[in-house]
């Protein structure tokens, strides 16, 4: 008698793999994490026809400007940001509510907002927690107001071409971001400096 696997075996199967090989091996160790990323389904937030793809170390693009991060971004995130219970917490989703499903059993409230929604809110040092899933090239003044003084940002950041892991307080009215580790993130070019002239 032969015993075939299901889908829902082989995405289990291939959940343990993307952690013990892509996140275990590149130092993503902690707890919570790894059990975070064990217990949601990154297959349900892609489309049918790319649910094959969905653990593998690239970003899956969506489509629209959309995209699923890779598992190493999402875990280095999780791993910087240590998302507290009495955290009031703000995602600006890449595309595809991942990240959101990640974070909302760990925190005390948790509000998802698009870039384009994130650039326009209106509700000024709210959060204590805001986590960006995907690069931006700066802080605008927008989204750094929505960050509560003593409370913490954790992005992507595209330095001249390079995205890296960055990570930010705001101390005294000031946000400003620090540069941790380079990966590939998928760019919101929403938060894209404005262009100027130059001779």
């Amino acid at each position: 008698m032969t015993t075939t696997l299901s889908p829902s075996n082989d995405f289990a199967a291939a959940r343990r793999a993307m952690i013990d090989s892509q996140l275990r091996t590149s130092g993503v160790n902690e707890a919570f994490v790894l059990d975070r990323m064990q217990a949601v389904a990154r297959e349900d937030f892609v489309p049918e026809e790319m649910r094959a793809a969905a653990y593998t170390d690239r970003a899956i693009r969506l489509g629209e400007g959309k995209a699923l991060a890779a598992p190493l971004f999402h875990g280095m995130m999780l791993a910087e940001a240590q998302p507290k219970a009495d955290d009031t917490a703000l995602v600006v989703d890449g595309g595809s509510g991942y990240l959101a499903a990640l974070v909302e059993p760990l925190v005390g409230s948790l509000k998802t907002l698009s870039s384009d929604e994130a650039l326009s809110a209106k509700k000024k040092g709210a959060y204590t927690l805001v986590l960006v899933d995907g690069a931006i090239e700066h802080v605008p003044a927008e989204l750094a107001k929505l960050v509560a003084e003593g409370g913490r940002i954790v992005t992507g950041l595209v330095d001249r071409g390079v995205t890296r892991l960055a990570t930010g307080r705001k101390a005294a009215g000031s946000l400003a971001l620090l540069p941790l580790a380079e990966i590939g993130v998928p760019r919101l070019h929403q938060f894209d400096r404005p262009t100027s002239w130059s001779f």
